[in-house]
């Protein structure tokens, strides 16, 4: 009784004014038109109709809501654990890696290399990016220094074979994972994605990563949308995070593909790989 003096009950147009602001900010961002739009809609839904004390500040229990919406969002699979994933395995765990040219993907094979290394796991590289000129080479420096087995082939051989090869080694000495690396041209290229599809029927990976650049904006979406509908991916790792001080990539992708991203490349350094935090996604945002 009486409850209507204590409580007041949200309106559209309580919260409309709030969420064009918010609509502006994460446009900013670089979040997507629509990945905006649904989590605008999320929010409207779960706040109009809802009881609030009166007095009490609507605005906080929109940011408040809208935190709560993004945590859900990229929370999803990001507690995965890539050392934890091949440590408890099958032997050689192999781990397929996609992308374009240019987002840093050879970088981030060696980068994954070395953070298996270090947790006592043999890594083998496998170079089936048989098609740009400069790919073995820099994997090659990269072994080198890491001193892991590179397994390749000559320019413009099967890339599948390559991998096979890889595989059939990595058992051969015992090895826990094998890193494929795969030609990084255009997500428009149909020869490309046929190629991809074929080194996946192959070397059946136990977990398949596309690697986007999180500078790339509204294009990292339409990257993953075209390898998850023609090659299929299970988790992201994004680079260049250092570089971006928006972050909505992150958001774009969870949201709209529904694909967990596990870790950010924050540098050029080896060691710069890091764990993907739901939470420090989420102040950064906030920040």
């Amino acid at each position: 009784m009486f409850d209507f003096l204590r409580f007041k009950e949200v309106k559209e147009d309580d919260i409309d004014p709030m969420l064009e602001e918010l609509r502006a900010e994460l446009l900013e961002s670089d979040v997507s038109y629509a990945v905006t739009e649904k989590i605008l809609d999320d929010i409207k839904a779960s706040i109009v109709g809802k009881k609030v004390k009166r007095g009490s500040d609507i605005e906080e229990t929109v940011k408040e809501t809208l935190k709560k919406s993004i945590y859900e969002v990229v929370g999803k699979g990001a507690e995965i654990d890539l050392i934890e994933a091949v440590r408890n395995g099958p032997k050689p765990y192999v781990i397929v890696f996609f992308g374009v040219n240019g987002v840093g993907k050879t970088t981030t094979i060696a980068k994954v290399a070395y953070a298996m290394k270090r947790a006592g796991l043999s890594p083998v590289i496998a170079a089936a990016d048989t098609f740009r000129a400069a790919a073995q080479e820099q994997l090659e420096y990269h072994c080198q220094k890491l001193e892991v087995p590179l397994i390749k082939g000559k320019y413009g051989s099967d890339p599948a074979s390559v991998a096979y090869s890889a595989i059939s080694h990595a058992k051969k000495i015992g090895a826990h994972v094998v890193l494929v690396d795969t030609a990084g041209r255009m997500n428009t290229d149909a020869d490309l994605m046929e190629e991809l599809k074929r080194v996946v029927r192959i070397s059946k990976p136990n977990l398949r990563i596309l690697v986007l650049d999180a500078l790339a904006g509204n294009d990292a979406l339409n990257q993953a949308k075209a390898f998850d509908e023609n090659v299929g991916f299970d988790v992201v790792i994004l680079t260049k995070v250092d570089a971006d001080s928006k972050g909505g990539t992150i958001l774009s992708v969870t949201k709209e593909l529904g694909k967990p991203i596990i870790m950010l490349g924050v540098g050029q350094d080896y060691d710069s790989l890091i764990k993907f935090e739901p939470q420090w996604f989420v102040d950064r945002i906030f920040s």
